[in-house]
């Protein structure tokens, strides 16, 4: 069983910096891609960066520039480390990795945490 254990995260002010952390625990096979995901308050869950084949590395236009990924394959870790946070920044991220397994692809997910730009 295959579980992602997130810390970091919590309240900044805009300007601030932030970093999250992701440790995938239990058995991975092939792993395709690790990377984040958040969802604004009211809004759906979107793509941030993620790193896919250990060497393509992804940013979304809105943090491209200010976010920075980064991942230990020994420890089947992914971190994130997000600089000059704005408000739009806010909402709740998730750990996301994607494995090949017997049965195909499984999409593994964090429970989330929480980070707040605000004045």
């Amino acid at each position: 069983q295959v579980r992602l254990v997130e810390s970091g995260g919590g309240l900044v002010q805009p300007g601030g910096s932030l970093s999250l952390s992701c440790v995938a625990t239990g058995r991975l096979r092939s792993t395709i891609s690790m990377g984040w995901y958040r969802q604004a308050p009211g809004g759906q869950r979107e793509s941030v960066a993620r790193i896919r084949s250990d060497v393509l590395v992804i940013y979304s236009s809105p943090v491209k520039g200010r976010f920075a990924i980064s991942k230990d394959s020994a420890k089947n870790a992914v971190s994130l480390q997000m600089n000059s946070l704005k408000t739009e920044d806010t909402g709740v991220y998730f750990c996301n990795v994607q494995d090949v397994g017997p049965s195909g692809v499984n999409n593994y997910w964090g429970i989330g945490r929480q980070i707040t730009v605000s004045s």
